[in-house]
C-alpha cells in the first residue's frame, strides 16, 4: 500500500509539486483572516457577586453576608461552582457555569436570584462584578508621587485626569 503510493508520488513529482504550492498559496491567501489568539481564553464563565458591609468583621460578613448569598445562587441552572471570600467589611462571591454557558445568561439568573437575597440594614446591596475573564487582568501599574513636593491628591488627580482616559483610548 505505501510502496505503490510512493511509487506515485516519485512518478508525478511534478504534480504534487503543483499541487503543494497550490495548497500554500490557498493558505497564504486564508491567513489573515484565520482567528488565531496569542492566549486563547480557556476560563470558564464566571460571575462574581460584590456585598459591601461597612463595619461588619469577617465572621459577621460570612454569616450575615455570604451565607445568604450562596444559599439563594446555588440551584441556578449551568451552576459548576461557589467559591466565597469573606473579608472586613466586604462578601465576594464568585459563580463558575459550565462549559458553554452564555455570560448574559448566567448574569441574569443570578440577578434574579440576588432580588430575592434578604440582608441586614445597613449592607448595600449585593452588586455584580464586571464582565470579565481570568485573562481580563493583563497590566498593573502604579502612579508614584514625582517629588518631594507632590501630595498624594496631585497623584490622585493625575491618575483620574490623565492617566484614566489615556487607557479607556486603548483598544
Amino acid at each position: 500500500m505505501i510502496g505503490s503510493l510512493l511509487e506515485i508520488v516519485l512518478k508525478h513529482r511534478w504534480l504534487v509539486f503543483i499541487i503543494f504550492v497550490g495548497f500554500a498559496a490557498f493558505s497564504l491567501w486564508r491567513l489573515p483572516n484565520l482567528a488565531i489568539d496569542a492566549f486563547p481564553d480557556t476560563t470558564p464563565v464566571q460571575v462574581q457577586v460584590n456585598t459591601y458591609a461597612a463595619g461588619l468583621a469577617a465572621e459577621e460578613v460570612e454569616r450575615q453576608v455570604t451565607f445568604p448569598i450562596e444559599q439563594e445562587i446555588s440551584g441556578i441552572p449551568r451552576l459548576s461552582a461557589l467559591r466565597s471570600l469573606s473579608k472586613f467589611g466586604l462578601s465576594q462571591v464568585t459563580i463558575t457555569f459550565e462549559e458553554g454557558t452564555s455570560i448574559y445568561f448566567a448574569r441574569q439568573q443570578v440577578s434574579e436570584r440576588l432580588g430575592n437575597v434578604t440582608l441586614p440594614l445597613g449592607v448595600a446591596r449585593p452588586q455584580l462584578g464586571p464582565i470579565a475573564t481570568g485573562l481580563g487582568e493583563v497590566v498593573h501599574y502604579m502612579v508614584e508621587k514625582s517629588g518631594p513636593g507632590t501630595t498624594l491628591s496631585d497623584v490622585r488627580t493625575f491618575q483620574d485626569w490623565v492617566v484614566k482616559p489615556m487607557l479607556r483610548k486603548v483598544p
